[in-house]
């Protein structure tokens, strides 16, 4: 079994100069303002936060971030971006944090993204997933972690378009981040396969899906293949009902983010066989970056890690090297640091782009199947990031000048 401690002391040492030695603090902390819907939806913000606490366990064991410990203030926005905006305004007055991170819905990560335009602070969304956040909407102040639904999208979308399916049908819950899904997806398919027809659209509130009707209105236009972008208590249901009305059969159905633990693991038995999703194989991946961050997890929390946990762990691990390379908790000097800013991480090296902020980091990619009686991803890729991003050209017409 690889140590791993003996690799985080390697990899940390990249980014920080220091080892696993007992640190010599120069005093006080580095707060960072943590927000996110916690209560909304603790399967995927719980695990998150694991992963962050791990990390900053490991950042500060290693001797901290010029000098000082990093020390996390969180705060839950109860899935309102009302909220979120407020304890945003609260954690930067009152608690005096040098930047926010965290978020979850695309609702709620583009609220932040306005405030941090305005208030000028500096916001690293870890999950969000809107295109809008980092081009439509983005702006100086705001990076994000996660690959987006364009980069997702189009990971999909090429594989999909090897397929002889011609007649495709969407779902996806009726809000930023669906409405972007399945518009990065019909333009990358079309794309790729000019001959392909969308011939059925539904959108369901999120969270309030009608799984029954929601099939009987995209089995009415005989589709060949299926986008499916709906996650949470709404894909379980559209999983179940879609088996048993046999809507799957003789269909490429493709789930966005079908693959992660926390969507697939609760349906057990009933999970899905043979779609094409993007996911976290955590109990197949064999890098020795990763066999040590899972050892680490594992041991610290007696449980496996999610993706929200990786995507934890790689948003702390980016802020410490961003502190580091900036020397300084100044907040301009911070986002001059996060452009262009490359660090090792347990999936890879991760760059954030200077032209829009998007990070680099990728995805898994592979088909679904039954295991031991529970959903898991067999054949599977991954995907690096940098291949799915468009290109400058195309970001500037995207991306207001800001």
């Amino acid at each position: 079994m690889l140590n791993y401690k003996n690799w985080l002391s390697g990899m940390l040492a990249g980014i920080f100069t220091v080892g696993l030695a007992v640190p010599a603090f120069a005093g006080g902390t580095i707060k960072i303002g943590d927000i996110n819907s916690y209560k909304r939806l603790p399967a995927h913000t719980i695990p998150y936060k694991m992963g962050v606490e791990l990390a900053l366990e490991h950042i500060n064991s290693a001797g901290g971030v010029i000098g000082k410990k990093l020390e996390l203030v969180s705060r839950d926005d109860n899935g309102k971006p009302g909220d979120a905006v407020k304890i945003a305004e609260e954690l930067v007055s009152k608690d005096r944090v040098a930047l926010i991170s965290g978020s979850l819905f695309s609702h709620i990560g583009l609220a932040l993204t306005s405030f941090a335009g305005q208030r000028k602070v500096l916001y690293v969304a870890a999950e969000p997933l809107a295109d809008a956040l980092v081009w439509a909407k983005g702006n100086r102040y705001t990076f994000r972690l996660r690959p987006s639904t364009y980069m997702q999208a189009g990971m999909l979308a090429e594989q999909a378009a090897k397929n002889p399916a011609k007649r495709w049908a969407t779902i996806a819950p009726n809000y930023a981040y669906g409405k972007d899904a399945v518009a990065a997806f019909k333009k990358i398919l079309k794309s790729l396969r000019p001959d392909v027809e969308f011939v059925a659209e539904q959108w369901p509130a999120l969270f309030k899906i009608d799984a029954g009707a929601e099939i009987q209105a995209l089995s009415a236009a005989n589709p060949e293949g299926v986008y499916n972008v709906t996650f949470g208590g709404d894909l379980a249901k559209f999983a179940r009902e879609g088996k048993l009305r046999k809507f799957f059969d003789g269909k490429l159905i493709l789930g966005l983010l079908t693959g992660e633990p926390e969507y697939l693991d609760p349906l057990k038995g009933e999970a899905p066989e043979g779609w094409l999703v993007t996911g976290y194989p955590w109990y197949d991946i064999k890098t020795s970056a990763h066999n040590a961050f899972r050892n680490a997890y594992e041991a610290k929390y007696n449980d496996y890690p999610r993706i929200g946990s990786i995507v934890g762990y790689n948003t702390m691990l980016g802020i410490a090297a961003a502190i580091k390379k900036a020397g300084s908790t100044d907040t301009e000097a911070l986002v001059d640091a996060m452009e262009g800013l490359t660090y090792d991480s347990p999936t890879g090296s991760i760059t954030y782009r200077k032209i829009d902020h998007q990070s680099t980091m990728g995805a898994y990619v592979g088909w679904t199947a039954l295991k031991d009686g529970k959903g898991t991803m067999v054949n599977w890729t991954y995907r690096d990031g940098a291949g799915y991003l468009p290109s400058d050209a195309e970001v500037r017409k995207l991306r207001p000048a800001n």
